[in-house]
């Protein structure tokens, strides 16, 4: 039996793209701030002249999971951190796009087998958005924490390796022939 679990030590040759939605910049550029701050107390260089992150901005969280996953096809990142933030209004338009924004970003890590993560805050009112962008807490912390998790077990997960609780390294066959997260797709039928 094996064990997967990521680690956040082995950080330097990982890859990320932030995609982060402009429309509620006062909360976007809080969890931005958040999540470059996990990333680099976790030996990430988020310099955008670096080598380990680039960044996308994008008129507003509708607009995220398309890019998302663009930059995910590109096989050049470990993870991709979507960042927005969707405020309830006076009329429907907030239901629609929190639907579809979540519906479009799980389909983009489906699709393409690169972690795609969740950051977009859905609430009530600015004020619950502000919060969880910093007052309180900043969730964007989370995001990065998740970015770097989600990398480093699907690197394991893609080399057969795991680490077992002495910390040993196994080595296990990947089951790739199963057809079903394979040549960059996903089928709901085809996973039992």
């Amino acid at each position: 039996m094996a064990v997967f679990e990521g680690n956040f030590i082995q950080t330097n040759q990982m890859r990320f793209a932030i995609v982060i939605g402009r429309f509620n910049d006062l909360v976007t550029g809080k969890l931005l701030e958040g999540c470059q701050d996990c990333l680099k107390r976790h030996g990430v260089n988020i310099d955008p002249q670096g080598e380990q992150v680039d960044y996308a901005w994008v008129p507003g969280s509708f607009e995220v999971p398309l890019v998302a996953r663009q930059l995910a096809l590109t096989g050049r990142y470990d993870a991709v951190v979507c960042l927005g933030a969707v405020i309830r209004g006076q009329t429907p338009h907030f239901d629609y796009v929190a639907a579809e924004v979540s519906k479009g970003i799980a389909a983009a890590g489906f699709q393409t087998g690169v972690p795609v993560i969740f950051g977009i805050l859905t609430t009530d009112t600015l004020q619950q958005a502000v919060e969880r962008a910093g007052i309180k807490s900043n969730l964007g912390w989370n995001y990065g924490m998740s970015a770097l998790e989600m990398a480093s077990l699907m690197r394991q997960i893609k080399s057969g390796n795991t680490y077992i609780e002495a910390g040993q390294v196994a080595s296990l066959p990947i089951a790739a022939d199963r057809g079903a997260l394979t040549d960059n797709h996903y089928d709901p039928k085809e996973v039992e």
